[in-house]
């Protein structure tokens, strides 16, 4: 009898760290590159992850939080707080500055089934941090504007995070794979938030260029997707034909926010090295081998095998209000 409560007093503890979520908030630009929507679906349809908040970030920010809204209420997701950044008019990149009015807003126009959450997205962040320190993993996938905003309030709170993961920078790679280095989009959107996000002294990893641009949809994938049939590829495919009015837009898009979500997944898909990065006044993300490294930049990815793995997760999920209600 003594071995057997023995035994079990040794599992109870395994069974309880084997259910263990990790804590993510996820800060984007919904409603931008349609990566962003990819991103949010791959983390909704992690188990692995316990969702605290998603962060609107850059731009209309008020658009982009009633287009997320509209897919987690699809999904039976809506219990997941979505806080609204500042938004950033003086700021290159704002939408009818590049490219009109995001016409995936057009997706969840006259939604107002369920509202934002009370709060600024800094306030959320800084608070969140401080009350789960060295648990929680802060995605970044958009421009920094909020990550500044963070560091004005509190300097220590990203130090707090277990660590950051960006879809920022290019580092030794450029857009298309060129060998030549890019300003990147969501460093050059807001540089002066980039440059006091490089210097906050963060366990920041940066998933940049160099494993990002060459993670594409292709059509194939994009059939599969759109014969799945469920409210989140379905949510998935909608916004993808509105994003190809884009005169950004290509046939294939590129998933570089869903590799970010990706590294902390499937780690063993991916190489990285440590090393000292800053930014410079023109947006570019510059490597100093010389100097002590502040972050760990992934350089190399298995993208045949990563691709293989989200779709997977993607039309394996079985989202949606119907299911939600009846757990």
């Amino acid at each position: 009898m003594k071995s057997l409560l023995l035994i079990i007093a040794l599992l109870v503890p395994m069974v309880l760290f084997s259910e263990q979520k990790q804590k993510i908030i996820l800060d984007c630009d919904f409603g931008g590159d349609l990566d962003d929507a990819f991103a949010v679906a791959l983390v909704l349809s992690s188990p692995e992850f316990d969702v605290l908040g998603f962060v609107m970030d850059h731009g209309n920010t008020p658009l982009r939080a009633r287009t997320i809204l509209k897919m987690l209420y699809e999904t039976g997701k809506e219990s997941i707080p979505v806080y609204v950044g500042h938004p950033t008019p003086n700021i290159v990149g704002v939408d009818k500055d590049i490219a009109g009015p995001s016409y995936q807003f057009s997706w969840s126009e006259g939604f107002e089934k369920v509202n934002p959450a009370k709060g600024d997205a800094a306030e959320f962040i800084v608070r969140t941090l401080n009350k789960y320190p060295g648990e929680v993993i802060l995605f970044t996938v958009g421009p920094v504007c909020n990550i500044k905003e963070v560091i004005a309030r509190d300097t220590d709170a990203l130090k707090r995070a277990k660590r950051i993961v960006s879809m920022f920078g290019s580092y030794y790679v450029g857009y298309g794979g060129t060998p030549a280095i890019d300003a990147e989009w969501n460093v050059r959107a807001d540089i002066a938030a980039a440059k006091v996000f490089t210097q906050s002294g963060a366990n920041i990893v940066y998933a940049g260029l160099d494993v990002t641009t060459m993670v594409k949809l292709n059509e194939a994938n994009r059939m599969r997707l759109l014969m799945r049939q469920s409210p989140l590829t379905n949510a998935l495919c909608g916004l993808y034909s509105l994003w190809l009015y884009e005169p950004f837009a290509a046939p294939d898009p590129t998933l570089h926010d869903v590799v970010a979500i990706s590294a902390v997944l499937w780690p063993d898909l991916f190489t990285s090295h440590k090393a000292f990065v800053n930014v410079d006044d023109k947006g570019y993300t510059l490597v100093d081998e010389r100097k002590e490294p502040n972050c760990e930049i992934l350089t190399k990815v298995n993208t045949e095998e990563l691709l293989k793995r989200i779709m997977e997760r993607l039309l394996k999920q079985n989202l949606g209000r119907e299911n939600h209600l009846m757990k």
